[in-house]
């Protein structure tokens, strides 16, 4: 049974829309701070931090992409797509449209994998400043409160 978390954009978010490509940008962002990190304990955490290639299907339409695991006795896969929901207002009595990030744990995903993406949930979260719901229904909010 797979397992979802998501990852939703607010109104106090920084951006209200999202692309796939952007997501890369910002797993790239990751994969270069933790390099940082790594070198200046001088020791290879980059691989350690982030163990996974990005790759994308042809058939994903640049509506999702994976993670695969480099060691597949750790990490397999983690899917990470994006997507919109209709929410409705109850301040003005109008319907709109909110983006979300999907992070999804197949059935052959390991414990390592939920733990890489409960991390990268929540850096995603905090650098958009957005609204995470994690894998066991918990929420969590990252946006500044009025």
């Amino acid at each position: 049974m797979s397992q979802n978390a998501y990852i939703k954009l607010v109104p106090a978010s920084e951006k209200q829309i999202i692309t796939i490509e952007e997501i890369k940008d910002m797993f790239h962002y990751y994969k270069s701070i933790t390099s940082k990190t790594g070198e200046q304990l001088s020791w290879g955490y980059s691989e350690a931090a982030f163990p996974y290639t990005i790759e994308e299907k042809e058939e994903a339409n640049n509506e999702w992409f994976y993670l695969k695991g480099i060691d597949s006795r750790k990490n397999r896969y983690i899917l990470i797509g994006v997507g919109f929901e209709q929410k409705y207002s109850e301040t003005d009595s109008s319907e709109n449209q909110q983006c979300y990030i999907q992070v999804q744990l197949t059935d052959i995903s390991t414990h390592g994998d939920k733990g890489k993406a409960n991390e990268f949930c929540k850096f995603l979260a905090a650098k958009l400043k957005g609204e995470l719901h994690l894998f066991n229904g918990r929420v969590m909010y990252y946006y500044p409160k009025k």
